[in-house]
């Protein structure tokens, strides 16, 4: 309160020199005595500043009680708010009312009042700051049992990105010309995209156009049994984005993709040389299993090597840590969207994580926590994430093995948070395993021609999608090139809907 009073010309007798937290005293003051004498400049800060951003706690109450007032359609003003402070503080030698009546009368014009908002609150960001600072050397001083260095890394950085997500003023109610302008900008941004697509291409035009792409902030669940080619389906999608890559620069100087993506792929399952090694066989046509044993001929090292030059270009990212928890896994994420931006996130998968929840907690529980936190962090970085799960055991024993949402394992809460849930299907990976041992069988001939009609080709079921049909995609498979892609006869598309 004697600070308050200082600043208007009330001081006592001189205080000893310290270092003060970052605050503006007389902005706080200007930009209540504005609101006392005109209450519409309150509605030009209400949308972003509130009481707690204020430095002063006697401002933070007046702030409060006008706003509570001007809400119920009433006038604010030094008469109407007096009686909801406390009548025997003092502000220097000031009583309340003569402090509110001193605001009032010094007040200008409500013309800069959005300016003394912004102040207000940037200084509260500083704050903030300071506070995240503080907190950060004295746990690091104390040494928590509960709180390790990594944990406390991993807090901290999600500190940081929530203050510098909030940190903006841009909030609240725009017009309805605001909203159609974004709108058609919206739309005129998906004219110019490769494929006219409203989310971000996966490169293959058959699953776009079922999908419209993936939508930004969407939790997409891709699953399928061992053997069905999850993880090729999400890295091929994967690699197309981050090789479609086509930057465009914004008028402050920053990035952001007009076709394609960067890509953060979480491989839990293979290490990051396995997985080039899987890209590398798909882009150059050369089987996985002779680059591994090294069975290539010349001309196809120099595939090999024309390929990996190009591919070093590719904005895709591979963190290949095992185990890594839901905490860990957001807070590397968010790292890199603030060093080299992001916009496609792949977790291969999902079963491999660990929950950041206490030992003692079950599976299912701990599944949950994996999914809401992965879903919470689509929203909070505006991307899309491929989430890879597995199957149940049940479908192998059913007679038809298309998968169902109900053979998602730990199901209940994969399923609800999903905006999305994809199946991988190769009826060509069942079929094979009935191969009769005699040729001379008379059931051969029946098992060949049912081959021949699902070799090289799989299903992506698409068993959920919150906006937009559902419905089967189907897709060409390369095996031993582990790679998707749209069929080459049309004929093949039309299927019938499971």
């Amino acid at each position: 309160m004697n600070e308050a009073a200082r600043k208007l010309g009330h001081a006592g007798p001189a205080e000893p020199h310290y270092r003060e937290a970052p605050n503006n005293l007389e902005a706080e003051q200007a930009l209540l005595g504005a609101i006392l004498v005109n209450n519409d400049a309150y509605y030009r800060v209400s949308d972003f500043l509130k009481p707690t951003h204020f430095h002063e706690p006697l401002h933070r109450k007046i702030f409060e009680v006008a706003g509570d007032i001007i809400r119920m359609g009433k006038i604010a003003n030094p008469v109407t708010i007096k009686n909801f402070l406390p009548a025997d503080t003092k502000v220097g030698e000031l009583s309340i009312p003569q402090y509110l009546g001193r605001l009032a009368a010094e007040a200008v014009t409500i013309i800069n009042a959005e300016d003394y908002g912004r102040a207000i609150y940037d200084l509260a960001l500083r704050r903030a700051l300071i506070t995240i600072g503080e907190d950060m050397v004295n746990i690091a001083y104390d040494a928590p049992l509960d709180m390790p260095p990594q944990t406390q890394i991993e807090d901290t950085e999600r500190r940081l990105f929530e203050l510098a997500e909030t940190g903006r003023y841009d909030g609240g109610f725009q017009s309805f010309a605001d909203a159609v302008a974004q709108a058609i900008d919206m739309a005129g941004a998906a004219f110019e995209r490769d494929g006219h697509l409203s989310g971000i291409s996966t490169g293959i035009m058959s699953l776009d156009a079922k999908m419209g792409g993936l939508q930004r902030s969407d939790l997409i669940v891709l699953a399928g049994r061992p053997g069905m080619g999850k993880t090729s389906l999400a890295t091929n999608i994967a690699y197309n984005i981050a090789a479609s890559y086509e930057p465009e620069v914004l008028p402050d100087g920053s990035f952001k993709a007009k076709n394609g993506g960067v890509v953060g792929f979480y491989s839990l399952e293979m290490s990051s040389e396995q997985l080039a090694t899987r890209i590398i066989s798909e882009q150059t046509e050369v089987s996985s299993s002779k680059i591994r044993r090294g069975d290539i001929t010349e001309a196809d090292f120099e595939k090999l090597v024309a390929c990996s030059q190009m591919m070093q270009k590719v904005p895709l990212f591979i963190d290949q840590t095992g185990g890594i928890s839901i905490a860990q896994l957001s807070a590397r994420a968010r790292r890199l969207k603030r060093q080299r931006g992001l916009d496609v996130l792949v977790v291969d998968y999902i079963q491999l994580m660990t929950g950041s929840g206490k030992s003692g907690e079950n599976r299912v529980q701990e599944v949950t926590q994996i999914t809401t936190g992965l879903k919470a962090l689509g929203k909070e970085l505006n991307v899309p994430i491929i989430a890879l799960s597995q199957l149940s055991r049940q479908v192998e024993s059913r007679e038809d093995k298309r998968p169902q949402l109900s053979d998602l394992r730990e199901s209940g809460s994969i399923e609800q948070d999903a905006d999305v849930v994809l199946f991988v299907f190769r009826e060509e990976y069942y079929v094979k395993n009935l191969e009769p041992r005699d040729p001379d069988d008379p059931k051969y001939g029946e098992w060949e021609a049912q081959m021949d009609k699902v070799k090289g080709t799989a299903d992506v079921i698409i068993a959920k999608q919150r906006h937009g049909p559902t419905g089967t995609v189907k897709l060409a498979f390369q095996s031993e090139y582990t790679r998707f892609a749209d069929l080459a006869d049309p004929s093949f598309t039309q299927y019938e809907e499971h």
